[in-house]
């Protein structure tokens, strides 16, 4: 997985996450999580994509605000992925059914070279390269990323063309703390 430093303490890796926000103030949502997964313990956030908006894939509801961030982590996947779902969780999410309208979601869609297949948690994501709302700030923010198995994330657009997604303007601030 990662080789541990000389300090014992696991080096870091850089992990690929995706958020998503469809109810409420979707953009707050969104840009409050980045900086929530920016402040994770043993973690930094490396990359930011814009924002962007995508109609729900095969569910109903409003539009989604997507982003995608890298953050370099010593956390293990499976601790990180716990924190992700504790940021859901503090910003409401509830899982009524499967890809119901919500405030928050978090998917942690690589994690450097993992390949990993467990009940909880399948890396990279197995859906990642089904998904413009993914790709397209996935191939902005890290275009020469190439995934286990699936390659680089620019070579999947193609393949999803069909799916509208559109960037959306900045906000007239953005935080310091989160790299563009």
């Amino acid at each position: 997985m990662s080789e541990a430093t000389a300090s014992g303490a696991a080096a870091p890796v850089t992990a690929w996450i995706g958020l998503g926000a469809n109810l409420g103030d979707a953009r707050a949502q969104v840009l409050a999580a980045i900086a929530d997964c920016a402040a994770l313990p043993s973690s930094q956030l490396v990359a930011r994509s814009s924002l962007y908006r995508s109609a729900p894939v095969d569910a109903d509801g409003a539009d989604y605000v997507n982003a995608v961030i890298g953050l370099a982590t010593a956390l293990a996947p499976l601790a990180l992925l716990d924190a992700l779902q504790a940021i859901e969780q503090r910003h409401g999410r509830t899982r009524t059914y499967r890809n119901a309208p919500r405030t928050l979601d978090l998917d942690l869609l690589a994690y450097g070279e993992l390949r990993l297949d467990t009940p909880r948690l399948v890396l990279p994501h197995p859906r990642l390269h089904l998904r413009a709302f993914v790709l397209q700030p996935l191939a902005e923010v890290a275009p020469a990323l190439r995934l286990p198995g699936l390659g680089r994330p620019a070579d999947w657009l193609a393949g999803v063309a069909g799916q509208a997604v559109a960037r959306l303007p900045e906000p007239a601030t953005t935080p310091s703390e989160i790299p563009r």
